[in-house]
């Protein structure tokens, strides 16, 4: 996947994309320092872990763009919106709220849940299925609809 990434950039540099080069650059960066993060600098980040580097990315954006809209700076809320673009592309194709559901009842039956007190169960078993192919919030808001 880094190397997808890596591609890419050279891409947007030949196209003169400054945005998406900004963006993949960023990115890129974001990558590395989850590997510093490990104490490695050679250390290979899997698949697994870059789609959560890149799933941390969305989700920087998708607070600064409430930001941006809230101080009324409409053009910062614009760019981040399409760096948001960029970086889904990034991410394995997403779940439909429908199938989310029926993991979710699944999930809520093979631990026995019965209250909110036992959401932690229930995202606890969604989390490994999930990870990566569904917006944890999405999924977090079902659990906590389905237990009330």
């Amino acid at each position: 996947m880094i190397e997808k990434i890596q591609e890419d950039l050279i891409e947007a540099q030949k196209a003169k994309d400054e945005l998406k080069v900004s963006t993949l650059r960023l990115l890129l960066g974001a990558i590395k320092n989850y590997a510093i993060a490990k104490e490695s600098t050679s250390y290979n980040p899997s698949e697994e872990e870059i789609v959560g580097v890149v799933q941390k990315e969305i989700k920087q954006r998708k607070e600064s763009i409430e930001s941006y809209k809230a101080g009324g700076r409409q053009e910062l809320a614009d760019k981040e919106s399409k760096e948001l673009e960029i970086l889904q592309a990034y991410l394995p194709e997403q779940m439909s709220e429908e199938e989310i559901r029926k993991l979710v009842e699944a999930a809520i039956s093979e631990t026995g849940a019965a209250s909110m007190q036992d959401m932690g169960k229930v995202m606890g078993v969604l989390s490994l299925t999930l990870k990566g192919k569904a917006d944890m919030g999405v999924v977090s808001g079902i659990v906590k609809e389905k237990l009330q």
